[in-house]
């Protein structure tokens, strides 16, 4: 069957399996590989997508549920060609990922807090970054990378790629 999805802005057709998962429709069909695929079952967090900006499972996510709903995955986030978000930045300012197999969905996760609260507390990353798993146990580094990122927002600096 057909699908048309709005992917990082830009309008994309796809014919697939109404059960496909959007996970497997941007990785095997649109070749968006920055998602990752962890447990299957919606519990790590590592294909964390945004659709209308809300962080959503992708593996879980039957490419039929999708209809109009904006898509924005991991290569979707920095806001221009040539810009970083300003969690990429913060991210490799601190060297936040370690295997760094989990951090799209971390990121992800992220910047839909950021958005939200502009200025999270650890408890605030905590509770939001809870259904993220990091094999590697990168908690602190993740935290200080989204405080990084606040002040970076807050000072409306970017990173030049």
């Amino acid at each position: 069957m057909k699908y048309s999805l709005s992917v990082n802005g830009a309008n994309r057709t796809v014919d697939v399996a109404p059960d496909t998962p959007l996970l497997w429709v941007l990785r095997d069909n649109l070749e968006l590989t920055g998602t990752k695929f962890g447990c299957g079952i919606g519990q790590c967090g590592a294909c964390t997508v945004h659709l209308n900006g809300v962080p959503t499972r992708a593996c879980m996510t039957p490419v039929s549920t999708v209809g109009r709903m904006k898509v924005t995955t991991i290569e979707g986030l920095a806001p221009a060609a040539g810009k970083l978000h300003p969690l990429q930045q913060a991210w490799t300012e601190l060297d936040v990922a370690q295997c760094g197999y989990c951090q799209p969905g971390q990121l992800m996760t992220a910047a839909a807090l950021l958005r939200d609260n502009p200025k999270p507390t650890d408890e605030d990353i905590d509770g939001a970054l809870a259904g993220n798993i990091c094999r590697c146990g990168t908690y602190t580094r993740i935290r200080q990378g989204i405080k990084r990122a606040a002040e970076l927002t807050a000072g409306g600096k970017e990173a030049a790629r």
